[in-house]
C-alpha cells in the first residue's frame, strides 16, 4: 500500500512549485484534486510545447491528479466545493498573500469547518514583512538572496541559471517535507496547521557557507574568490583544446594529488596554498593543450572528482539513468508515450508501472 493512500489533497495553486509538490505527494498514494478556473484552467496548460494540443509543462506536473473545473469568486460554486474542502486533508495555494482569505478560503475559514487541516501555502516572499505581496520569479528571489551575484562569468556578468532553483528547491521540497512533518504531527496529536512556505526565505540555506563566514567574521564572499565561485583551482571549470570544457572538483587532497598528477602540472605548481592563481592558470595550460576526449579518458576510472561538461542531450544518453530504470516509467501526452518525469521518492515508496495522464480540464464534476 502506498504511504500516502488515505491522503486527499485539494491542489489551489498553479504553475510549478505546488504542481509539482502534489505530483510528488500523488507518486506516494495521495488522491489528489486540481481546483482550476474555468475555460482556461491552469496557465500552464497553453504552455510551449505541445503535443497534438495538450501542454507538455502541465502534462508533465499534473499526471495522476483529477481536476475540477470552478469559479472561486461564484458564491454558489464555491458551495459546492465545500464538501472537499471539509473532507481534506491537506490544502496546498500558491496565491499572493491574502487572496484566499479574500475568496473565503483562507486557513482560519478551512479551519471553522475542518479543524485537523493541513494547509499550505506557497509565495515568494512568505506571509509577513514589507515584501510579502511583491510579485517575482525564479530569477528575482535567486538575485535579491545574493546567489546570483555570486554566479559572474568572465565578463563580470551574472550567468543566467538554466535550474529553477527558487521553484523547486525552495518551493517544492520545502512544502512537501512540511506537510509530510505536519501529517505525522497530525497523526501523533489531532491537530492541523497552517505551513506558510517562501522562496525567497529558503534559498538562504544553500549559502550556508556564505552566510556562516560572513555574519562570524564579516567576510562577505566574493563571486571569483571564494573555494565555491572560482577562487579555488581546486573547484573550477577549464577549457580544453577544441572548446570543451572539464568541471573538476579535487578538493580533497588525495583527490588532488591524483588530478596534478594525471594532468602532468609542473611540481612547483602542484602547493596551491603557494599562489593559487598561479597553480590555477598552469592547470588551465594543461586542460587546453589537449582535447575533451583526451582528459575523458584519462580520468575514466579514477578518483579525482573531475568531469567533462555534457550538453542535456550527451547527459541523457548515460547508461547509468538505464542502469537505474530512472526514465522507465512512462505517461501519455498528446497521443504520444514519453518518459515520465523522474520521481524523488524511492523506488521501495512508489510503482514503477505506467502512470496516469494529466486530467482533462474539469475532469472530475462537483
Amino acid at each position: 500500500m502506498a504511504p500516502l493512500s488515505d491522503v486527499r489533497i485539494l491542489d489551489f495553486s498553479t504553475l510549478l512549485p505546488g504542481p509539482m509538490a502534489t505530483l510528488i505527494l500523488a507518486d506516494a498514494g495521495a488522491k489528489v484534486i486540481k481546483v482550476e478556473r474555468p475555460g482556461s484552467g491552469d496557465d500552464m496548460r497553453d504552455y510551449e510545447p505541445k503535443l497534438e494540443g495538450e501542454g507538455l509543462n502541465f502534462a508533465m506536473l499534473n499526471r495522476g491528479k483529477d481536476s475540477i473545473a470552478i469559479n472561486l469568486k461564484d458564491p454558489e460554486a464555491k458551495a459546492r466545493l465545500m464538501p472537499l474542502v471539509e473532507e481534506a486533508d491537506v490544502i496546498i495555494e500558491q496565491f499572493r498573500p491574502g487572496v484566499m482569505a479574500r475568496l473565503g478560503l483562507g486557513y482560519e475559514d478551512v479551519r471553522a469547518v475542518n479543524p485537523d487541516i493541513v494547509y499550505c501555502s506557497i509565495s515568494g516572499w512568505g506571509a509577513s514583512g514589507p515584501k510579502m505581496n511583491i510579485a517575482a520569479h525564479d530569477l528575482n528571489y535567486m538575485a535579491e538572496t545574493g546567489i546570483l551575484g555570486l554566479t559572474a562569468g568572465s565578463d563580470g556578468a551574472p550567468v543566467l541559471p538554466p535550474g529553477l532553483v527558487a521553484d523547486i528547491a525552495a518551493g517544492t521540497y520545502p512544502a512537501v517535507i512540511n506537510i509530510l512533518l505536519a501529517l505525522r504531527h497530525r497523526d501523533r496529536t489531532g491537530e492541523g496547521c497552517w505551513i506558510d512556505v517562501a522562496m525567497g526565505e529558503n534559498l538562504l540555506p544553500f549559502l550556508y557557507w556564505a552566510l556562516g563566514t560572513s555574519n562570524a567574521l564579516g567576510q562577505w564572499p566574493r563571486s571569483g574568490g571564494e573555494t565555491v565561485t572560482g577562487g579555488s583551482p581546486r573547484y573550477n571549470i577549464y577549457r580544453t583544446r577544441d572548446d570543451r570544457f572539464i568541471a573538476a572538483a579535487p578538493l580533497e587532497e588525495k583527490f588532488w594529488q591524483n588530478f596534478v598528477t594525471l594532468i602532468d602540472l609542473p611540481e612547483a605548481l602542484r602547493d596551491d596554498r603557494i599562489d593559487a592563481a598561479a597553480t590555477r592558470e598552469g592547470i588551465a595550460r594543461r586542460i587546453a593543450s589537449e582535447t575533451a576526449e583526451h582528459w575523458a579518458k584519462v580520468f575514466e576510472g579514477q578518483d579525482v572528482c573531475c568531469s567533462l561538461v555534457c550538453s542535456l542531450e550527451e547527459a541523457m544518453q548515460d547508461p547509468h539513468w538505464a542502469a537505474r530504470s530512472t526514465f522507465a516509467r512512462k505517461q501519455r501526452v498528446g497521443g504520444k508515450e514519453i518518459p515520465a518525469l523522474p520521481s524523488i521518492l524511492a523506488k521501495a515508496l512508489r510503482g514503477d508501472g505506467p502512470v496516469n495522464a494529466a486530467p482533462e480540464l474539469g475532469n472530475r464534476a462537483l
